[in-house]
């Protein structure tokens, strides 16, 4: 906080009282945030949504109005420097967001703690573990694009963590905004009991405020930045749709929240703060969604927003989190409710949900869910019992680190020199045996070959892959002994692409990337038994199993899964030989016979079997289950899997017979269309082999207008031209098609 900042905050508070802004109180305590508030006067919150909806110019307005920063940047601005958040060089290049952020500020005394997340699908892992350890969420969403694909994404990981969530309407300011259309969006595809709380006065070009439906106020924002919010009258020719509108929310308000029902049966009107309980209370249970509005470029909307995140999203107090007991020894793994409390009498809990490497060694990310630590403190991993020593504890705003001694529960802070993988729990007490449960990351969907463009720079290379592949649980690499070449997996052609890039730039090891390899996978057809021996006997001990059962596939909607069931009664096969068993069938599964690929969505079942008193081990066993396995490839009905992506297509109206064409071209199955306003939304699911290069196609067929976002939906079998030529590129590697047998011969 500059004194030039404090000095136009002190000028602008000299403003009529009719001008609402900043409290001078919370920048005399800002310079004292280590100081440790009481829980409810805290907060930590993720902003997400779908790519290009404005999140990290709506964090830069938050970090302005709060006094965090001097000077608001556009994330692809003019000056060359870029949003605060956007810290790496490649996003402020390209304009998007690749790796979550974190920072913290102050607002109305309240300690707020942001992580901005990426929007695009190739970095959700990115929104995965930011929302696993946040208690609350804005959800973003453009006026103009509404819900989009990476929306509907975000909004089902915050089901899944059970995060309550504000909706922020941005970008009113654009041309075709239409708020309306979002909201019954919002109602329609994510199924929200959703309401507004503002109104716009005005939309595109006339957008000069916002009215608020709780207080029934107009608010202005005027000045250079729109920092002073003036408060006034709602005009006399929006009073009657203020008033159906307000009815509106606490009808929706009343349909989840039991005493606003009774009052609404009863027809008595709430005044403002039952109506605000109200609201905090269906959000905190998510059984509603308070819609506020504004536009982030534009600076309106920011402050009331900052204010409902104070007034409707719980603190960490007011949200149950749970730890596994003796999971790690392997004892009944019961859960315990944690203690959130802040004076530091309970034993010490966190989970390490980022890792990242700097200069000064890797940086882990935790949040504090129980306890207090301190500088110097000793903590332990509970998955590797490792004991650590605590040197420096710090708090992150973007890539700057900022000192503290200590921090208590409900703290996002960062440690320097542990080792271990994100989603690890660490405690102060080796007895306590806690763990929390981890976070999900989804499987890579596309893999490409990669190898460094000059031989020296090996070293670089295995450097640069060792950092990203422990900092991000969805970059994947490996090995291929059969094809001769290493090969990199992620989430999308764009996810490898920036990590190609940062290799070249961090690591100068310019790198090649090959052609996109899909993640194929074979699955059978319908059951097969088997009946296998393994015998071997070359004098001394030798080896002997049999292993008799079925293999059968598994249901459509589990077929990216392998299960082994052990139903065997008496004792042909000892339990000791059981896991032999069960290891040499996930060990077949890495490679199926028709393509090369990895086998999924087949369930072995052990039935019988026989042994020998001397001649058995685990290892005949597991020798019998990959011979069993190999017999059943063999005898059994086999077929290729692919998978399959929700694809979402956005252009104008004009060209929507060209795009439904173009997808239809590329084997998509169009699910659905909607369209207003000049624009049209396309949704089709479409096999990821037939997506490569549509971006390009994408542009020139709407004349650089149209946009497409894709996620992975499911698996499904391939087409069966696809399927052949599959099975012979394969052969033809291996070589063994029957002209290549001839020729050897």
């Amino acid at each position: 906080m500059t004194i030039s900042n404090i000095a136009r905050i002190v000028s602008l508070s000299k403003v009529s009282k009719s001008v609402c802004f900043i409290p001078k109180e919370s920048y005399s305590s800002y310079v004292k945030y280590a100081e440790h508030k009481p829980l409810e006067k805290i907060r930590n919150i993720g902003i997400s949504a779908h790519i290009d909806s404005g999140k990290t110019t709506l964090t830069e307005r938050v970090l302005f109005y709060t006094g965090r920063i001097d000077r608001m940047h556009e994330v692809k601005g003019k000056d060359n420097v870029g949003a605060v958040m956007d810290s790496m060089e490649l996003e402020r290049q390209r304009g998007i967001t690749i790796q979550s952020a974190a920072t913290y500020t102050i607002w109305k005394e309240h300690n707020i703690n942001i992580i901005d997340t990426p929007g695009h699908v190739d970095f959700t892992v990115e929104v995965e573990r930011a929302l696993r350890v946040l208690d609350g969420a804005v959800l973003v969403l453009c006026a103009v694009g509404g819900v989009q694909s990476q929306t509907l994404t975000v909004n089902r990981q915050m089901k899944r963590y059970n995060v309550p969530c504000l909706a922020f309407i941005n970008k009113l300011d654009r041309l075709a905004a239409n708020p309306e259309r979002v909201l019954k969006q919002m109602r329609s595809k994510m199924k929200h009991n959703a309401a507004f709380l503002h109104l716009p006065i005005g939309l595109e070009k006339e957008c000069k405020g916002i009215i608020d439906l709780v207080d029934e106020k107009a608010m202005y924002f005027d000045g250079d930045y729109g920092d002073i919010v003036r408060l006034e009258d709602i005009p006399v020719d929006r009073r009657a749709e203020v008033k159906d509108r307000r009815h509106e929310l606490i009808e929706h308000l009343s349909n989840v929240d039991e005493k606003l029902g009774e009052m609404f049966l009863e027809e008595k009107v709430p005044d403002v703060q039952e109506v605000r309980r109200a609201i905090r209370r269906t959000t905190l249970n998510r059984t509603f969604t308070p819609v506020l509005l504004g536009t982030a470029l534009k600076n309106k909307g920011v402050q009331p927003l900052l204010d409902a995140v104070l007034d409707y999203l719980p603190h960490p107090g007011e949200v149950e989190n749970t730890a596994i007991i003796g999971e790690r020894k392997g004892a009944d793994g019961k859960t315990v409710i944690l203690d959130p409390t802040r004076d530091g009498s309970k034993p010490f809990v966190g989970l390490a949900f980022k890792l990242e490497m700097s200069k000064f060694g890797q940086l882990t990310y935790l949040r504090c869910y129980q306890g207090m630590l301190k500088r110097g403190e000793y903590i332990y991993n509970a998955r590797t019992s490792k004991k650590v020593k605590i040197s420096r504890l710090v708090r992150m705003h973007s890539n700057n680190m900022e000192e503290v001694n200590e921090v208590l529960s409900g703290d996002i802070f960062a440690l320097f020199g542990v080792d271990c993988a994100s989603g690890d729990t660490f405690i102060n007490d080796a007895k306590l045996q806690l763990s929390m449960e981890s976070i999900h990351v989804p499987d890579p969907v596309v893999s490409m070959s990669i190898k460094p463009k000059n031989n020296k720079d090996r070293d670089n290379f295995s450097k640069a892959v060792a950092r990203f592949t422990k900092e991000d649980p969805t970059f994947q690499f490996r090995y291929d002994g059969d094809n001769k070449e290493t090969l990199v997996s992620g989430m999308g052609e764009l996810h490898l692409e920036i990590y190609a890039q940062r290799m070249e730039r961090e690591y100068n090891c310019p790198v090649e990337l090959g052609k996109p390899k899909v993640a194929f996978r074979e699955t059978m057809m319908s059951p097969c038994k088997f009946d296998y021996l393994h015998k071997k006997q070359s004098g001394g001990a030798g080896q002997y199993a049999r292993v008799t059962g079925i293999m059968e596939p598994l249901p459509p909607d589990q077929n990216t899964l392998l299960e082994f069931n052990d139903e065997t009664v008496g004792t042909n096969i000892p339990k000791q030989f059981v896991p032999g068993v069960e290891r040499g069938f996930l060990d077949s599964c890495l490679k199926g016979n028709l393509s090369g690929h990895k086998v999924s969505g087949v369930k072995f079942r052990l039935q019988d079997g026989a042994h020998h008193i001397v001649d058995s081990s685990e290892l005949s066993f597991f020798l019998a289950a990959k011979g069993a396995v190999r017999e059943v490839f063999e005898e059994g009905a086999w077929q290729i899997l692919e998978p399959i992506m929700f694809v979402e297509v956005t252009m104008p109206e004009e060209f929507h017979g060209t795009v439904i064409g173009q997808l239809n071209k590329r084997g998509g199955i169009i699910t659905g269309t909607e369209g207003g306003d000049g624009w049209t939304s396309i949704y089709a699911e479409v096999p990821l082999n037939n997506m490569f290069g549509y971006a390009g196609e994408l542009r020139s067929m709407t004349q650089g207008k149209g946009e497409f976002s894709m996620e992975y939906s499911r698996y499904s079998p391939c087409l069966p031209d696809v399927q052949e030529k599959l099975i012979r590129s394969y052969q033809e590697e291996m070589g063994l098609l029957p002209e290549q047998k001839k020729k050897k011969n």
